[in-house]
């Protein structure tokens, strides 16, 4: 018999198949909470973030409820429940990390080598989404278009072409799911002025500002997606724990 490629595991799937393990054998059942997000870190000796897209993940597959405010729920299997969703290239978390460091660069380049036209451009597509935010519309597009054309205007394909792929990521079940929690007015507006002061010092040719800036809105959409469970868990969190949030995407 041939031998079979081994396929390197993502640390959140790892994670993810020891808690479904768990569900399957009965050792917490259908509307039983899971641990708290922390303590299950600390048993598996990882990041809380790692544990954080294990549990996305399982939510995805239709294992588990996140109830923002409350727990991880089990919920009970009705024959459709996923057997196990597509393996994501990369967690949302070192998504976002990616992205720091590259489109971090892509902004100083920009800010090096943009033409009027193409600052021009990527001004256009925040206009545009703040117009979508405004009328109540998904900004998604548009804020995938902004960061789009400020790799375009560093007139290097591959950072294009990287770029693409890491935006097919963050438009992926994973990361929609993770930020499904997070949705909300304040956030979008928070990000607006993120991208405002990327877009001020490309305008302005300087590329450590440039970096500078995108650096601080990647790491503050990480820091708004690690705290949002901890912040909504406390017993104020409201009768039912729900999170209902406006559907606007901003990162």
């Amino acid at each position: 018999m041939p031998f079979q490629s081994i396929e390197p595991r993502r640390l959140y799937r790892q994670i993810a198949d020891q808690i479904r393990d768990l569900i399957r054998r009965g050792e917490y059942t259908a509307g039983s909470r899971l641990p708290p997000e922390r303590d299950l870190a600390r048993q598996l000796g990882v990041s809380r973030p790692s544990v954080r897209e294990a549990l996305i993940a399982l939510e995805v597959e239709g294992l588990v409820e996140v109830r923002i405010g409350s727990g991880i729920y089990v919920r009970a299997q009705d024959g459709d429940a996923a057997a196990g969703a597509a393996e994501a290239a990369a967690g949302p978390f070192e998504l976002l990390r990616a992205r720091y460091v590259i489109e971090a660069e892509c902004a100083a380049l920009a800010a090096k080598s943009a033409r009027r036209a193409q600052v021009q451009a990527i001004a256009d597509a925040l206009d545009e989404m703040e117009q979508e935010m405004e009328a109540g519309r998904e900004p998604l597009p548009c804020d995938r278009l902004f960061h789009l054309r400020i790799a375009e205007a560093t007139g290097n394909g591959a950072l294009v072409h990287v770029i693409k792929l890491l935006w097919d990521e963050r438009t992926g079940p994973l990361f929609s799911r993770l930020e499904h929690h997070y949705d909300s007015p304040g956030l979008w507006r928070s990000a607006m002025i993120e991208h405002r002061k990327v877009l001020e010092s490309i305008a302005a040719h300087d590329p450590d500002a440039a970096r500078a800036a995108m650096q601080r809105h990647l790491d503050h959409a990480y820091k708004r997606f690690s705290k949002g469970w901890n912040a909504r868990t406390s017993p104020c969190a409201g009768a039912d724990g729900r999170h209902r949030a406006a559907s606007r995407r901003a990162v």
